[in-house]
């Protein structure tokens, strides 16, 4: 249950696979699932059956376990809920639609936003845990030539993405990820250097945001921006 009278972020989380007996890591800094990233009280609802490899797939069979989740967030008071997995982009609309608080599964919400920010010929990179299936219908745009300035990167193969995949959950040296991500990063810029912001879409990037802010000098935008953002507005809720 939540804290009464504070403003609480809900995570839908996903299922690492970890046994009852399995040590609980803590939560890095910067993290989505640290409550000292946002100064408020943070619960969680895993969702049944969400895997990371069956949300990256984009399963539908999970909306209705990811609609479960959120209303079990909304009834112990959560003011505002969030994804643990830019992915759970796709279960957006039922999410929002089944409860009375904000909902921001994923970053990706931000792509039509941030393009007009930029002038009319940069472009926008969403880097991604698995660019195969992230496709340009996650990012809710129309027009052929706002497609066009939106370039998806990959860091599917490396150390990261084997570990996320892996049951139960195996965490990735921070450096690493940064290391990876970077190195995506820079072979973007080299194929397409009107790059001009960044969008992280997997959830377990925004440790490694800052450090790559400072690396690129470049806008970059995680899940952490559009939850500090939303719990702004939000007024505390107390459960029923």
């Amino acid at each position: 249950m939540a804290p009464q009278g504070k403003t609480t972020l809900g995570l839908l989380e996903l299922d690492e696979g970890l046994s009852a007996d399995s040590s609980v890591l803590a939560p890095r800094e910067g993290a989505l699932s640290n409550p000292s990233t946002f100064g408020v009280s943070i619960i969680t609802e895993m969702v049944e059956g969400a895997y990371a490899d069956v949300v990256i797939r984009g399963d539908s069979s999970l909306e209705t376990a990811s609609i479960a989740a959120a209303q079990r967030l909304a009834a112990r008071g959560a003011s505002a809920i969030a994804g643990d997995c830019g992915f759970l982009i796709r279960h957006q609309a039922a999410i929002a639609a089944a409860v009375n608080v904000p909902v921001v599964t994923s970053s990706l919400l931000l792509v039509p936003a941030l393009l007009r920010q930029l002038a009319p010929a940069s472009k926008l990179a969403v880097i991604t845990a698995d660019s195969q299936h992230c496709s340009h219908d996650l990012f809710s745009l129309e027009n052929p030539a706002d497609k066009a300035r939106v370039i998806v990167g990959g860091i599917e193969g490396g150390e990261y993405i084997r570990n996320t995949l892996a049951r139960p959950f195996i965490r990735t040296d921070v450096n690493q990820i940064e290391r990876e991500v970077g190195d995506c990063i820079a072979r973007l810029r080299t194929d397409h250097p009107e790059i001009a912001a960044l969008v992280f879409e997997c959830t377990g990037f925004p440790v490694v945001t800052s450090a790559i802010r400072r690396t690129t000098g470049l806008p970059i935008y995680d899940i952490t921006d559009l939850c500090r953002m939303t719990l702004s507005v939000v007024t505390s809720r107390t459960s029923a």
